[in-house]
């Protein structure tokens, strides 16, 4: 029985080293959240965004006192195109992290103050609450990439 080296992955007779299999993962990922994060964003800032009757009722009670629907769905937006951009270079990983971590705080919120919007009953999602939760995937894909970026 031939035994497999940690250190490498092997296809045949070629052998990739772990650190440059590690580095390609990082990179989908981090393509993988700018892709998701730039497309989202510019969708609210041209006002066509599915989840765009969500936002409208957040905001409805939670920040309409602050500021119009109009201008919250394009700086929403422009925050998020903005979040996807930063996550594609490695030197502002900090600054997306945070700004992504603020993000997806807000994101949650319609579970709980939404309840009608998100929830059929206990442990039964609507699709809008099953559209919030998958977000869950969104971040451990950052926390990869923040953990990558902290253990070099």
């Amino acid at each position: 029985m031939q035994q497999q080296t940690v250190s490498s992955a092997t296809y045949s007779d070629v052998k990739i080293p772990a650190v440059k299999v590690f580095n390609t993962i990082i990179w989908f990922n981090r393509l993988a959240l700018s892709i998701v994060f730039i497309w989202f964003g510019y969708l609210k800032i041209i006002q066509v965004s599915p989840a765009e009757a969500l936002v409208q009722h957040l905001h409805s009670i939670t920040v309409v006192r602050f500021i119009s629907i109009n201008i919250f769905l394009i700086l929403l937006g422009s925050v998020e195109v903005a979040v996807g951009i930063l996550w594609l270079f490695p030197k502002l990983t900090k600054l997306a992290f945070v700004c992504f971590g603020l993000h997806m705080f807000t994101t949650f919120l319609p579970l709980i103050y939404l309840p009608a919007d998100t929830w059929q009953h206990a442990f039964v999602l609507t699709l809008t609450g099953q559209y919030i939760i998958k977000n869950i995937v969104l971040i451990a894909s950052a926390i990869t990439i923040w953990y990558a970026k902290i253990s070099r």
